[in-house]
């Protein structure tokens, strides 16, 4: 496996973080968009038509740049990474139907908790108690956005069927980075998003594919499909590739705290959209929430330096 270290590439951190914040923008505007057309096709049709486009304008620069020949034990590491991406995004459009833009965008604030579990399990990533007290503070935000500050509400414990779909979603995705980081072998990072995208198509057939043979195409408007692009472009292939680009240089766990950003996001998107402002009660969670990724932000060896 190779070895990383996540706190000693002080000259590419700066960058990496700018590019993070320019992925959590990206990722943001999916659910969205993904509320918008969450009915328009099935869940995995609509997931296998995303990977697809996103294999397809990747296809020319890998084609070009480094060639389509890859190993079976390559293809199976890919696999693996790419079955958690397919797991999420299913889950994803299915709970669009159910739940809101920003109740998903809330929950996936729950990744970063569930990712650094994984890592430091998987990867033995070192967390520290000042992460985990972050990674707490976390939780206990997105609790509060959900649960929109009513303490009945959380302790009856009343989730809707979209949210405990995309929770099981977030389970899936929180493996992620681990896999990344555990599953790179040096290569090219747009190899990997390729691969990654391209096995990802095989996971998703079975049921994309036969949902995409049954699908009367004229009944799907126009604007779904330039949103799906938008989205294969966009929260597909650019934020895979700045994500899996992140990991090796500032690790699973702060690199997924940037979904921290999130809720604010897609709030700050309803706002522009004309949607709306949030109630009053549901900003301190969102408070909470930026202070704990930016406390993940901080380096482990820092809060050791000071002690």
């Amino acid at each position: 496996m190779t070895r990383y270290s996540t706190e000693n590439n002080s000259g590419r951190q700066g960058h990496v973080h700018l590019l993070m914040l320019l992925c959590a923008t990206l990722v943001s505007t999916s659910f969205t968009v993904g509320e918008m057309i969450a009915d328009s096709l099935d869940p995995a049709a609509l997931t296998l038509v995303r990977f697809i486009v996103a294999a397809l304008i990747l296809l020319p620069v890998i084609s070009f740049k480094h060639g389509l020949r890859v190993s079976l034990s390559s293809c199976l590491r890919y696999s693996m990474i790419s079955g958690c991406l397919v797991i999420f995004f299913w889950c994803m459009f299915y709970s669009l139907r159910y739940t809101t833009a920003l109740n998903t965008s809330v929950l996936f604030t729950l990744v970063p908790a569930l990712s650094g579990i994984y890592a430091a399990l998987l990867i033995r990533e070192r967390l520290g108690r000042n992460r985990l007290v972050a990674l707490v503070l976390g939780l206990l935000g997105a609790l509060w956005v959900i649960f929109r500050g009513d303490l009945n509400l959380l302790l009856s414990l009343s989730w809707n069927r979209g949210d405990v779909i995309f929770f099981l979603g977030c389970l899936a995705m929180a493996l992620y980075t681990p896999l990344v980081r555990i599953f790179h072998r040096g290569e090219a990072m747009e190899v990997m998003t390729f691969w990654v995208l391209v096995t990802g198509c095989l996971w998703l057939m079975p049921l994309g594919g036969t949902a995409l043979y049954q699908l009367s195409w004229s009944e799907v408007a126009l604007d779904t499909w330039l949103w799906i692009v938008y989205l294969a472009c966009f929260s597909t292939v650019i934020s895979f590739y700045l994500t899996q680009y992140a990991i090796p240089v500032i690790g699973p766990t702060r690199t997924m705290a940037y979904s921290y950003l999130y809720p604010a996001l897609v709030l700050g998107l309803d706002v522009l959209l004309g949607h709306g402002w949030p109630e009053a009660r549901v900003l301190p969670g969102i408070v909470v929430i930026l202070a704990a990724m930016l406390v993940l932000q901080i380096p482990a060896d820092y809060w050791q330096r000071k002690s």
